[in-house]
């Protein structure tokens, strides 16, 4: 969402190209409803490689071929099947997974068969520690963001679940709240559990049904079977990013740096040419992923919420400014005086979040949806593009809420979000001056 430099009151003016009248809210940007005058005065994209236009042009294929699916089929997007591309993604990442256990079998030969020798066993234990570099980790919490498990917020863990039973599923171990716009889930630990990542700049400017909703698509990602998720693709993903990074030529400082990286041009653009070649297989089990995932946000917290959701995530973009404005404004000054600010702005920094928010007019909504219509992949080609998303959620049967977020519930999960609020106030307003 973009906002003009000077706040003005809103005001009638006529459109520069066809004339035609509208009303003016100062905070955002001139556009023409009837011709789309400056609809996306945005700076153009930057000129792409030819893998990136492939991969944009591939996205676009995909995301309108699965919303024109869903559309046929009543709005539902049934669940993914093993195609061609899924076997094959599947084949190489369990080939990439071979050459690790080959690479370990390799080490173990070395070392065992050559213990009497010096040179065998020394290429084994630098086999091994390659394969401990290249080997994908494990996600982890986070060090630096606060962590709630079920004891902390009993009430809000009982939402979750409630919510992934609805979109069939279980809830999550862990959730970690942090001042982002955005929501998302993944596994951590070696046995992969479940946590979900919850941004307060984006669950502060939802309602409780919109709130129930984003849980409803986050919590869908598991119960959808994401072809990219699934341990076997996942890591081999991670294994090849691992891999280049270590074929990364050095800076040639002699004879021997420039013969290292001739020697590893070939297994480098071998390894970048798989990681492309997973990503476009894959590419369209995510992004019907992302439709099924829409599917269970409106389940769970109803089609209008689920649809009122992708508005919001629209102007998700707004969110950082918003806060940087606030925490800029607040360290302005020194002394007592910034120590009184500052406070001030920690005080109540949400609710002022919520109110910008939730006072953006229905014609900067529609911009925004007019955008995301020109743009398509453009900014995020790994979901289907925003308007195609809302086209599926609206062609579908109208679904109730299965799981009703009510005030006696809505306080009870505030009260245990109460002190995170306010830790996280005091990091924004600290940090995002910075």
């Amino acid at each position: 969402m973009e906002t003009s430099s000077v706040t003005r009151p809103a005001e009638l003016r006529r459109c520069p190209e066809c004339g035609a009248t509208a009303t003016v809210d100062g905070r955002y940007v001139d556009w023409c409803e009837e011709c789309d005058w400056n609809v996306d005065p945005g700076a153009p994209e930057p000129a792409r490689g030819r893998l990136e236009t492939v991969r944009r042009r591939l996205a676009h294929q995909y995301g309108e071929q699965l919303a024109a699916e869903i559309a046929g089929s009543g709005g539902e997007a049934g669940p993914g099947r093993l195609d061609a591309s899924s076997m094959l993604a599947i084949g190489i990442s369990l080939l990439v997974h071979a050459v690790t256990v080959g690479l370990v079998v390799i080490a173990g030969v070395l070392i065992i068969g050559g213990w009497y020798t010096v040179v065998q066993p020394l290429l084994g234990a630098l086999l091994l520690g390659i394969v401990a570099v290249l080997w994908p980790k494990p996600q982890r919490l986070p060090k630096h963001a606060p962590v709630l498990y079920r004891a902390d917020a009993p009430r809000l863990f009982d939402l979750v679940d409630e919510v992934a039973a609805a979109v069939g599923t279980s809830g999550v171990h862990a959730v970690v709240v942090d001042p982002s716009a955005n929501a998302a889930v993944t596994n951590y630990g070696i046995r992969r559990r479940r946590m979900l990542i919850l941004g307060l700049g984006l669950w502060e400017i939802l309602s409780p049904q919109e709130r129930v909703a984003l849980l409803g698509h986050e919590l869908g990602h598991f119960a959808n079977g994401d072809l990219r998720s699934k341990f076997v693709t996942h890591w081999a993903m991670g294994a090849l990013a691992r891999w280049y990074y270590f074929l990364l030529p050095k800076p040639p400082h002699n004879l021997v740096d420039l013969f290292v990286n001739t020697m590893l041009f070939l297994p480098r653009w071998a390894v970048y040419g798989l990681i492309h070649l997973l990503d476009g297989l894959t590419m369209r089990a995510s992004q019907r992923a992302e439709y099924l995932a829409d599917t269970g946000a409106a389940r769970a917290g109803s089609t209008e919420a689920a649809v009122l959701l992708m508005d919001r995530l629209l102007i998700g973009g707004a969110v950082d400014a918003e806060l940087r404005r606030d925490a800029v404004a607040a360290g302005v000054r020194g002394g007592s005086a910034g120590r009184e600010a500052r406070e001030a702005a920690e005080r109540g920094l949400w609710e002022r979040l919520a109110a910008r928010m939730g006072s953006v007019p229905e014609s900067e909504y529609e911009r925004l949806r007019r955008v995301s219509a020109r743009r398509g992949h453009s900014v995020d080609d790994t979901h289907p593009p925003t308007h195609l998303r809302r086209r599926c959620l609206l062609s579908s049967a109208p679904h109730p809420a299965e799981v009703v977020f009510d005030s006696s519930r809505i306080a009870a999960v505030a009260a245990e979000l109460a002190p995170l609020r306010e830790e996280l106030a005091r990091r924004v307003i600290r940090d995002y001056a910075g």
